[in-house]
């Protein structure tokens, strides 16, 4: 009676030991199973714009479940950020880089018709970087004002050029497209695939 005890506790430990083995790895395959949930999701609704602007399901803070197990609670986010229908931010940062691109176009005007000059204002650009648009153009303005206003009339000519050529649905489609690539290359860095040991596992 005795040694069937035994055999059966045996029998139990090694069917416990084979099957946290399969948990094991069952657990290896489904690693971070609840981000490919969410780039599976994307993909299929064709990235969505809730799961772009990060107000989908994400990891929160750590909760216990029955069995004192730390697990994870999902929670919504607002990465994408709260612009109540008005882009201000974008508009600046757009300010911004039109009188950057406009002081690297006046430096090559200067560059070959007043060499002088262009010494003057190189100088005077790597002092003053040109990263706020309206400081620039005001600490500009006092020492040299011709060389502001030319500054002023090539961004908004640059803009006025950009205008035209902008095509905002290419824009949309380009960023769509982009964020749908680097999805899928996540999604395929991060699945592990099952191999020849888990099959024979499976079938013994």
């Amino acid at each position: 009676g005795r040694s069937s005890d035994d055999a059966g506790g045996g029998r139990r430990e090694g069917g416990r030991g084979r099957g946290g083995a399969e948990e094991k790895a069952r657990g290896g395959r489904c690693l971070g199973g609840e981000y490919h949930q969410l780039v599976r999701r994307g993909l299929e609704e064709e990235a969505s714009p809730a799961l772009l602007l990060g107000q989908g399901p994400q990891a929160g803070p750590e909760q216990q479940d029955q069995q004192g197990r730390p697990r994870h609670r999902l929670q919504r986010c607002n990465l994408g950020g709260q612009y109540d229908d008005t882009f201000d931010d974008v508009q600046m940062q757009l300010m911004n880089y039109f009188t950057y691109k406009a002081v690297r176009t006046v430096l090559t005007q200067l560059y070959e018709m007043n060499p002088p000059s262009y010494r003057w204002f190189y100088n005077f650009v790597a002092v003053n970087k040109p990263t706020d648009g309206k400081l620039f153009l005001r600490a500009l303005s006092k020492e040299r004002q011709e060389l502001a206003e030319r500054v002023m009339v090539t961004r908004l000519h640059l803009y006025g050029k950009w205008i035209k050529k902008c095509d905002h649905g290419k824009m949309y489609e380009m960023i769509s497209d982009e964020n749908l690539k680097l999805m899928r290359e996540r999604l395929m860095e991060t699945v592990i695939w099952p191999t020849d040991d888990t099959n024979t596992e499976k079938i013994g």
